[in-house]
């Protein structure tokens, strides 16, 4: 039987849940603040579908390894402590996620999520011949600048079938745009993909439009949650109160907003920063995704344009762009690719990663009987995200889930 489910969040998430929801038969509609989808974190993030390569940032050695770029002027992570408590007790939950035997432990949850993820958009773009959203098998090459680092990713391959472990020089012969890096060696993952997070929103949402079981309420901000008994009933949505069967929370970090009683969402905003760098002819743009370890930079050529992604700033809740942090990524960009592409003509962006302490979302069930998270995705909301719907589409439904769900499943508070 259809069920009617409401969705609050119109990015990758909230859309990748809609459309595994109307796939199974039901009746979905979703509302977004924004009168467009996809327009914040969607909108212009790293693109690189990043399947295997998925260990969390909390890990041992990195709250010491953060004290050192804290105090560099060209750090990945910016942290601006503020008076806030949420902030306080994102920090104090990552610091005690940073061990080795946590990090092996949350970096296999993420690994079974994304292999899920990759199977099923597979099968949409294959059964359901999704397309339109530059997609590619290209294949990512995580680049590794100090010795130190290279040897501890290296210890951590799991499947030599899938990664394979480069020296320098066969790094510049997978990539010739590297030959003039300084890089000590890499890990090859030859089936990972990258893809226009943006024009993938664009096409869900004209597939779900086109189905007739879909609306969208844009432009419409959910200013409460009405509940009783372990129940939802209806939500606030400015003046109108709207009766809802299941409700689903895949609104990023502004979910927390929407608190209540025994439903506790530790989630903070990782900002980070974005170029879209024109590529013309003359230039030499890499082929293959490059991710930048030491510097935590990313490298995605989408369609005609280079993806230039990078930086973890904690620094609250302000999304607007900072000429500072974009300068630095710009210049760290031009010394890595100085002939990708036309940087003078570089589109600039920010947005806020919906994160967790431990790097694992939230998917499934909530306190109350009815009401569903898919949360705190944080840099891999887009490699997560069809997974993701699909999991939360078989939990509605009752059925078993396609994947264990062990380290996913939300905890009450």
């Amino acid at each position: 039987m259809a069920k009617q489910v409401c969705i609050i969040g119109g990015g990758v998430i909230g859309l990748a849940s809609a459309y595994a929801l109307v796939r199974a038969g039901h009746e979905v509609t979703v509302i977004d603040a924004r009168d467009a989808l996809g327009r914040e974190t969607s909108f212009a993030n790293g693109g690189q579908l990043s399947y295997r390569y998925v260990a969390p940032l909390a890990d041992a050695g990195v709250p010491l390894q953060a004290i050192g770029w804290l105090l560099r002027g060209d750090s990945p992570l910016k942290l601006r402590p503020r008076l806030d408590p949420q902030q306080w007790r994102w920090m104090a939950a990552f610091l005690r996620a940073c061990r080795g035997s946590v990090n092996k432990r949350n970096a296999a949850h993420l690994l079974r999520l994304a292999s899920l993820s990759q199977d099923t958009l597979q099968q949409w773009r294959e059964h359901d011949r999704l397309e339109g959203f530059n997609w590619r098998r290209n294949g990512k090459l995580v680049t590794f600048r100090r010795a130190g680092s290279f040897e501890h990713a290296r210890g951590k391959v799991a499947d030599i079938l899938q990664q394979q472990v480069l020296s320098a020089a066969d790094c510049a012969r997978v990539e010739p745009a590297l030959a003039e890096g300084d890089f000590v060696g890499g890990i090859y993952t030859p089936n990972e993909e990258v893809a226009d997070c943006h024009a993938f929103c664009q096409r869900l949402a004209a597939r779900l439009d086109a189905s007739g079981r879909c609306r969208f309420l844009l432009g419409r901000k959910v200013t409460a949650i009405r509940h009783a008994g372990g129940v939802v009933q209806a939500i606030e949505v400015g003046d109108e109160v709207m009766p809802v069967e299941h409700l689903v929370l895949a609104a990023g970090h502004r979910s927390a907003e929407l608190g209540l009683p025994g439903l506790s969402l530790p989630l903070y905003p990782l900002k980070g920063y974005s170029l879209s760098v024109p590529i013309g002819a003359q230039h030499q743009a890499p082929k293959v995704s490059i991710t930048d370890y030491d510097r935590k930079m990313v490298y995605a050529r989408i369609g005609e344009q280079l993806r230039v992604a990078a930086m973890v700033d904690i620094v609250g809740f302000d999304a607007g762009l900072e000429p500072k942090r974009q300068a630095l990524m710009k210049r760290l960009a031009l010394e890595t690719f100085p002939m990708a592409g036309d940087y003078a003509q570089a589109i600039e962006w920010a947005g806020m990663r919906p994160a967790t302490p431990t790097g694992v979302p939230l998917i499934g069930a909530s306190a109350y009987r009815n009401l569903w998270l898919n949360l705190g995705h944080g840099a891999l909301g887009f490699t997560l995200a069809c997974g993701s719907g699909q999991l939360l589409a078989e939990l509605i439904d009752q059925h078993l889930p396609s994947i264990d769900m062990q380290g996913l499943a939300p905890r009450a508070a």
